[in-house]
């Protein structure tokens, strides 16, 4: 299982509340068979609207791996392909003033830490990824908080979803296969499964 700790990194500030999921990613990208590739396609028509403006096309956040964002992101449908898209892109964890339960949800079970911080702590680490783009971030979830450059800000997590990443219990493939002795142990007594004897 893979245990989520720590992340480093560069950041990425996307300005703007009510940051649906069709925004992140449109929904003619619904019909792909895998999620491969979604990554370029993640923000297409906000991009394609902002004329190379969009932080995502901004040649200074290229390799950020940590989102910075405002209030109620990822509202709108339940569709998995918005933390998938944002994954493909290369977003490892997500700050943000507050997020739709259900867009938390499918980050949860990705593996993407997504905390929250008051509106004048993420403004604060907005501008200053705007003005220096390579200040180093670092989101610590041991404590919770997240550093930025110089500065600590504390940040709130829930609980079970802390433990769960901290002790790769949202992993549930990586359960599955740490356990593979004891699923084999008890489908050996489940009859139905004894087909080929």
């Amino acid at each position: 299982m893979s245990e989520i700790k720590k992340i480093t990194g560069k950041g990425i500030p996307l300005v703007g509340n009510d940051i649906d999921t069709d925004r992140i990613i449109p929904a003619r990208y619904l019909r792909c068979v895998t999620f491969d590739g979604l990554g370029e396609q993640v923000f297409k028509d906000d991009r394609a609207s902002s004329n190379g403006l969009h932080p995502f096309d901004q040649p200074q956040y290229q390799g950020a791996n940590i989102l910075v964002v405002n209030g109620n992101f990822g509202c709108g449908s339940s569709r998995e392909h918005a933390p998938q898209a944002l994954a493909k892109w290369g977003i490892a964890a997500i700050i943000g003033e507050s997020f739709a339960e259900i867009f938390l949800g499918n980050c949860l079970a990705m593996g993407i830490p997504c905390v929250t911080a008051d509106s004048a702590t993420v403004t604060q680490i907005q501008n200053q990824l705007k003005q220096q783009p390579q200040t180093p971030l670092e989101l610590d979830l041991s404590i919770p908080a997240v550093k930025c450059g110089d500065q600590s800000f504390s940040v709130t997590i829930n609980e079970g979803n802390r433990q769960m990443l901290f002790t790769g219990k949202w992993d549930s493939c990586g359960q599955l296969i740490s356990d593979v002795a004891a699923i084999t142990a008890t489908a050996a007594k489940l009859p139905y499964l004894a087909w080929n004897q």
